[in-house]
C-alpha cells in the first residue's frame, strides 16, 4: 500500500534564517489515499517570544510553550523521524513547511528531508484550478469539506483538513467508489470461492435404490445400445 505524510506546521514568523522557530508540528498517516487514523503531533518551546501577529493566527502564546519540548529533544525529533519514517511528506505550500523542518533538522545534526519527496498541494491545486484562490481555506470551500472545527490556525487540525483536500485533489470521490468497487468485488469472489470450494462434512445420499440403478443399466444397454458412462465411473 502507498503510505503517505499529510504535515503541517505552527511558526513565529516567515523565515527561519531570521531567528523564527517552529511551535508546532503534525503528521497524518495516509495509505492509499485513505487516513488510517496513526498521527503524530506535537508543540514545541522556540526558546523566543512569540510575535502577536503569529498568535493571532494560531492563537499559541509564549507563556503557553514555555516548558514544552524543544525540538532537538527525542520526544519531538527521534518521534517525528520514527513515526514518518522514509514516506513521502504532503504540505500546502510546501516549501515553507520544509523550510522550517531542514532548518530545525539541520540545527540539531540530523539529515534533512530532500526536495523530492515533498509533494506541494498547492502546486496541484494551483495545475487544477489555473487562476483561482488555492488557499487551503478556499479549497476546502470549493470541495465542501467543513471548517467548523477550526476556530484558528492549528497544525493538526489543518493536517486532517489538508489530507481530505489531498484526496479530493488526487480523484475525490471517484477515488473512494473505486476503492469501495474493488473491495467489494474482492469480498464476491471469496464468498464465491468459499462456496465453490467447502468441503461439505456429511456427502449426502443418492436419491435412487439399488434396484433403480440395476433397472437404469439395462435400459441403457439394452434399449439405447450405448456405453453405459454411468457405470464407468461407479455412479
Amino acid at each position: 500500500m502507498a503510505r503517505e505524510i499529510v504535515l503541517d506546521t505552527e511558526t513565529t514568523g516567515f523565515e527561519p534564517s531570521q531567528g523564527h522557530r517552529l511551535v508546532e508540528l503534525a503528521c497524518l498517516e495516509i495509505e492509499d489515499f485513505v487516513p488510517t487514523g496513526r498521527t503524530f503531533h506535537a508543540y514545541i518551546d522556540p526558546c523566543r517570544d512569540m510575535p502577536i501577529e503569529a498568535e493571532r493566527v494560531h492563537g499559541l502564546s509564549g507563556a503557553f510553550l514555555k516548558g514544552k519540548p524543544r525540538f532537538e529533544h527525542p520526544e519531538v525529533v527521534e518521534a517525528f523521524l520514527e513515526f514518518v519514517g522514509d514516506a513521502p511528506l504532503v504540505a500546502h505550500n510546501a516549501g515553507f513547511d520544509r523550510n522550517f523542518l531542514n532548518w530545525e533538522l539541520r540545527t540539531c545534526g540530523r539529515v534533512e528531508t530532500h526536495d523530492h519527496r515533498w509533494v506541494d498541494t498547492l502546486a496541484l491545486a494551483k495545475h487544477r484550478f489555473p487562476g483561482m484562490h488555492n488557499s487551503l481555506d478556499a479549497l476546502c470551500k470549493r470541495f465542501k469539506i467543513s471548517l467548523s472545527e477550526r476556530e484558528k490556525h492549528g497544525a493538526l487540525i489543518d493536517a486532517k483538513l489538508l489530507a481530505a483536500v489531498y484526496l479530493e485533489l488526487k480523484g475525490g470521490r471517484e477515488r473512494r467508489l473505486e476503492l469501495t468497487a474493488t473491495a467489494a468485488a474482492v469480498s464476491m469472489v471469496h464468498a464465491a470461492t468459499q462456496n465453490a470450494y467447502g468441503v461439505r462434512p456429511r456427502p449426502l445420499e443418492p436419491r435412487s435404490t439399488e434396484a433403480e440403478r440395476a433397472l437404469h443399466a439395462s435400459f441403457i444397454r439394452d434399449e439405447l445400445k450405448v456405453e453405459d458412462l454411468w457405470t464407468r465411473f461407479g455412479l
